[in-house]
């Protein structure tokens, strides 16, 4: 178990991320913000909207107008019980529908004067705007949530570590016989009875094959990953690469590991696992404030060949945070240039999981989840280990 980073104050983290946004609002020049992306409202304000499918979502969306000097802000939303008591009643409203023109007209009366930036927003809400040509809310966004307070570090951590906890009956699923959807049902069971608030990464338990040759295949000609998990029966040997997220208090979790059916590592998948291990510890000796990701890139280091040792079309490592995957995307085939654009600073948190290739031998992924501090990284998972489990 990683220790915890602070005592959880859902509160404060709330206001935290309030003052963010509106702070990185007046840096971007942005007078009010309209968020209708579900994961953005929920980061701007903690109110949140049940699961539904997609047509319900589009009719119980929340919407979110920020101003930059508001007080706080204004929610649109059928259900004001999952706003967080802190917001005052004045600025919680009834819905809007804006997937229609007349609700999309109706929001668009009531914003403020000002540069406007807005996100997922849909085509009657563009429509309405008429001849006021808003900014990409990533302006706001992407500097807003970069960095994590404390509190949200803290929730990554919890999410992790409610995360590994249900992939140990996901693994005890995993036996010659039993099909690769019986791991993503104790999986989902299990995370049902920890009390994650959801389920945010279909779970991946993908059985790959030892060449790209012997497909799936792709137009790259790369390994194809991930698929969804099939009904397929597991059989002794198989190699099944890993992948899980759950939400908890709106934080995302990733936890990525590759498991031997049946049977114990051999000698080349425990030498692919340490050459995994041997990437992710160099990167880490880079992963400092001020650092670039160039830096850790090169720390990295490279194969016998001259090339980085990880598929390149994948990344050394990317972001977490209300997303399982975001910002910043570090080793990618961006280039160098790219990576030396990116600087570490405290509270960035990185998930690593470079991929290991031997084609006609499939291949090694795990992931690791750090979090940059003023001193280096703290880990928010738990070290990846080699599986030895024996199914």
């Amino acid at each position: 178990m990683t220790n915890p980073i602070c005592a959880l104050d859902l509160s404060r983290m709330y206001r935290d991320r309030f003052v963010k946004i509106q702070t990185a609002m007046r840096a971007a020049r942005v007078d009010v913000l309209v968020l209708c992306g579900q994961n953005n409202v929920n980061y701007a304000t903690g109110a949140r909207s049940p699961a539904a499918d997609q047509m319900r979502a589009s009719w119980w969306r929340t919407v979110v107008v920020i101003e930059a000097d508001g007080p706080w802000p204004h929610i649109y939303t059928e259900f004001p019980e999952t706003v967080p008591s802190e917001i005052p009643t004045a600025f919680v409203h009834r819905a809007i529908e804006v997937e229609t023109p007349a609700g999309a007209r109706e929001l668009v009366a009531q914003l403020p004067e000002g540069m406007l930036a807005i996100d997922d927003a849909p085509f009657p809400l563009w429509a309405a705007l008429g001849g006021r040509a808003p900014v990409d809310a990533g302006a706001v966004l992407v500097p807003a949530k970069l960095t994590k307070t404390l509190d949200e570090l803290e929730c990554i951590r919890r999410a992790q570590e409610l995360n590994e906890t249900a992939i140990n009956a996901a693994r005890a699923a995993a036996v010659p016989g039993a099909r690769a959807t019986d791991c993503s049902g104790a999986f989902l069971h299990a995370i049902a009875e920890l009390g994650c608030t959801a389920n945010t990464v279909d779970p991946v338990f993908q059985v790959m094959p030892a060449s790209v040759a012997a497909g799936p295949h792709s137009v790259t000609g790369e390994p194809v990953y991930p698929l969804p998990t099939r009904p397929q029966e597991l059989a002794v040997g198989d190699v099944v690469w890993v992948d899980t997220g759950i939400n908890l208090n709106g934080y995302a979790s990733d936890f990525g590991a590759t498991w031997i059916i049946g049977r114990p590592p051999d000698e080349l998948e425990r030498d692919q696992f340490a050459r995994w291990r041997a990437v992710v510890d160099r990167a880490l000796t880079a992963v400092r404030p001020g650092a670039t990701a160039g830096e850790v890139v090169t720390a990295a280091g490279l194969d016998r060949t001259g090339r980085r040792p990880w598929l390149s079309y994948f990344y050394l490592a990317h972001g977490c945070g209300t997303d399982s995957a975001e910002i910043p995307f570090i080793g990618t085939d961006l280039g160098d240039a790219f990576d030396a654009s990116i600087v570490l600073q405290p509270g960035m948190v990185l998930v690593f999981e470079p991929v290991i290739w031997d084609d006609g031998h499939s291949g090694h992924r795990s992931e690791e989840i750090v979090a940059v501090t003023g001193a280096g990284y703290v880990r928010l998972s738990e070290p990846a280990t080699l599986d030895e489990h024996a199914s």
